[in-house]
């Protein structure tokens, strides 16, 4: 099968920049956990390691949905030592440290990958060597375990799975963390050839569709120039197929259901689907409670839905959906098990608390949201710079021009991340105008 990676012979990298939102959430909140035993001549697991197995697989899944990342990291370590030969301890524990690094980065939330180019721009943020390095360790040992265990069995239905997965994880990681666009559309394409080798072996294996769901959502929002070249490869996608792929990993998911729910958060945003955004978002947020990002999920798509609403009747009024959005973001900076738990991750919850009142053109309000995420104790420094950034945008749109230079000129002073510097010098030349939708 063609790869992706050869749309790099067309107009260049502006096209393919689009498609790296849904790369980068490939598969976000988390690789496939973990398939069922298919048939094998010998098992690759005896009936009482599995039962272990499985024990440790929801420990650590429940631990990783919850955000917390040590009590992930024992449980998958504990397997990795339980059973030696089998990939699924060094998959997870690959899985662990890319969920980690993205949280602690603040790109676990999702609607950072959002339409502004600025989040995907060229940047001096990068990854840090040792993460990679410890990152590709891990996969290439769980890569390694597959491949013996395909040498024996090359038509082994779990560990071509595991195969897929390893390959879906290391785009993700290419993507979110390493930044490398072609890698990883060249992993993510590995990853769904071999998932569909999973399915034509076995239909009924629903958790190998998520990855194809989400590829062939992805070719078919590629911006027009890329879909043509995608096509005469011999890539055809579609976004309504992806959506109905994934809507039915959901349903019918072994293990992954709830990534693939988390999948449709974003991408039923992406749509304008904000009603159902917020509904996924609402049930896992009831299920995983330490996870106060799928409430920050809630919450961006209520301001969405009033934006729309709003628009349609021509109102500027704040609305009722906003008032229940404007009252999550309180509520989790009031919570005192987010205070005990996630206090030093106060910066996102005012970045995104900054960003809904923006929104709702309460440029004064969102100001003082961003000032506070910059100063927030412990405030990531990539997103302490992007918080200057927006304020000094909302305090030009609240009129407070004087005030906006000075938070530019703060902007310059920072390392530069996502362009904030070429951002800035704009806003230093012109009054920003461009309103947050």
């Amino acid at each position: 099968m063609p790869r992706l990676r050869r749309l790099g012979t067309t107009k260049g990298n502006s096209d393919l920049m689009k498609l790296s939102p849904y790369i980068a959430i490939l598969l976000i909140v988390l690789a496939p956990r973990l398939l069922s035993a298919q048939a094998a001549p010998t098992p690759w697991l005896t009936t009482a390691e599995r039962a272990k197995f499985e024990t440790l697989r929801l420990a650590g899944s429940e631990a990783l949905f919850n955000l917390d990342y040590e009590a992930a990291r024992k449980n998958f370590k504990e397997m990795a030592v339980s059973f030696p030969n089998y990939p699924a301890g060094p998959q997870f524990l690959a899985d662990t440290l890319w969920a980690e690094t993205l949280y602690q980065t603040r790109r676990l939330q999702s609607s950072l990958y959002g339409d502004d180019d600025t989040f995907y721009s060229t940047s001096d943020d990068k990854a840090d060597p040792r993460v990679v390095d410890e990152f590709r360790a891990l996969t290439r040992q769980a890569r390694v375990l597959t491949e013996t265990r395909l040498k024996q069995f090359p038509k082994d239905t779990e560990a071509l799975y595991f195969m897929g997965a390893i390959e879906g994880l290391k785009a993700s990681f290419e993507e979110a963390v390493e930044r490398r666009h072609f890698a990883a559309l060249k992993d993510g394409s590995d990853a769904v050839d071999k998932h569909r080798e999973v399915i034509k072996l076995d239909p009924s294996y629903r958790d190998a569709e998520i990855t194809i769901g989400l590829y062939d959502y992805t070719v078919g929002a590629l911006p027009l120039p890329a879909k043509l070249a995608a096509g005469m490869l011999g890539f055809r996608g579609s976004k309504k197929r992806g959506l109905a792929t994934l809507e039915r990993v959901g349903k019918e998911g072994n293990w992954v259901h709830d990534e693939a729910k988390t999948l449709l958060i974003v991408l039923y945003t992406r749509e304008k689907r904000f009603g159902e955004a917020a509904n996924y978002a609402r049930e896992l947020a009831a299920k995983y409670p330490r996870n106060y990002l799928y409430r920050l999920e809630t919450a961006d798509a209520l301001v969405s839905q009033a934006a729309l609403e709003r628009q349609a009747n021509h109102s500027t009024a704040i609305t009722t959906t906003e008032r229940e959005a404007f009252a999550t973001f309180e509520a989790l900076l009031k919570d005192k098990t987010v205070r005990d738990t996630s206090a030093r991750f106060f910066d996102l919850i005012h970045f995104k608390y900054g960003e809904a009142l923006m929104t709702a053109g309460e440029y004064d309000r969102a100001s003082k949201e961003f000032v506070a995420s910059a100063e927030a104790p412990g405030a990531q420094q990539g997103l302490a710079t992007m918080a200057h950034l927006y304020a000094a945008r909302s305090m030009d749109l609240a009129g407070k021009r004087n005030d906006a230079l000075a938070q530019y000129r703060v902007v310059l002073a920072r390392p530069n991340v996502y362009d904030a510097h070429e951002q800035a010098q704009a806003g230093l030349k012109e009054v920003y105008k461009k309103k947050l939708t």
